[in-house]
């Protein structure tokens, strides 16, 4: 028999990738992780992880393992609610764009603590997306929709993109005209071979072929480029404040979507969650959506 204690730290330990971010999720330390993930192995007969220069990596056997115990835990909250079905608490762990969930959800995520203190909300805003179909987060707020019958997946909020430069950088080299003029310029993107998403590929949309001479794959990377003279270069409006735009004739259409899974789509931290993100969308809709 094994402690079902145990599954659930490693749980935690799978889902943060390593022994020391699941010790600052459960607030132990990581020592402990790691005897508890240890004797679950024991008493299973099986290793369930390895440790490589990535992180924690799943055998087989940890991959089956993880299935089964997100299922039994969300039956274990899921009992849990019958008591207190409308309680708004626990975790909830969000993956978002890293100009969105930086730039629009972190600074409003004060004010959802203040009103719902028993929520407690990690971010994880960085290039690339984490996924709900495999229960890496609860929510993500993606690109493009998802393709998984295991979510449940919603349109969010339509945003626009520009071209812009810093002022500076203008005074300097001259505005351009027209797109041709484009080819004068420097030009500030994403490195090609790292982009995560087509709908990142914003500088052929605007002219095929055009080359970054500054590239980055951090988008608010590219706008502190930008900001520091760098070139020109398309980005998010809600990310532009102080640059000026160049060539108002381009602009570029996206939209946000937002999915949870299925299993804990309907808990009550999960509804009150995706109802301060669109609440929060629709607040931000000028900064959004500003043509």
């Amino acid at each position: 028999m094994f402690d079902w204690d145990d599954v659930r730290i490693f749980i935690a330990a799978a889902r943060a990738g390593s022994l020391g971010g699941a010790a600052s999720r459960l607030g132990i330390d990581a020592a402990t992780v790691g005897r508890r993930v240890a004797r679950l192995e024991s008493a299973l007969k099986s290793t369930l992880v390895v440790r490589s220069a990535q992180g924690l990596q799943l055998t087989a056997a940890g991959a089956q393992l993880l299935q089964v115990g997100l299922e039994a835990e969300t039956a274990m909250d899921a009992a849990g609610r019958i008591a207190q079905p409308d309680v708004v608490a626990g975790t909830v762990r969000i993956s978002a764009s890293e100009g969105f969930g930086g730039v629009v959800l972190a600074p409003a995520l004060a004010g959802l603590h203040a009103a719902r203190p028993g929520l407690r909300i990690e971010l994880a805003a960085s290039s690339g997306f984490l996924s709900p179909s495999r229960r890496e987060v609860d929510m993500a707020i993606t690109l493009s929709a998802p393709d998984s019958t295991r979510l449940i997946v919603e349109p969010l909020t339509p945003y626009q993109l520009a071209l812009y430069a810093a002022p500076a950088y203008l005074t300097q080299r001259g505005a351009p005209n027209g797109i041709d003029d484009l080819g004068g310029h420097d030009i500030v993107g994403y490195v090609d071979d790292l982009i995560y998403a087509p709908e990142l590929r914003y500088l052929d949309e605007v002219k095929p072929g055009l080359t970054p001479h500054l590239a980055s794959s951090s988008i608010r990377a590219q706008r502190d480029i930008i900001a520091g003279g760098g070139g020109v270069g398309v980005l998010p409006c809600f990310l532009a404040e102080g640059l000026e735009r160049v060539l108002p004739d381009v602009l570029l259409q996206r939209r946000f979507w937002l999915s949870t899974h299925r299993e804990v789509h309907d808990t009550a931290r999960l509804r009150a969650v995706r109802g301060w993100v669109k609440a929060l969308c629709d607040a931000n809709v000028g900064r959004l959506s500003p043509y």
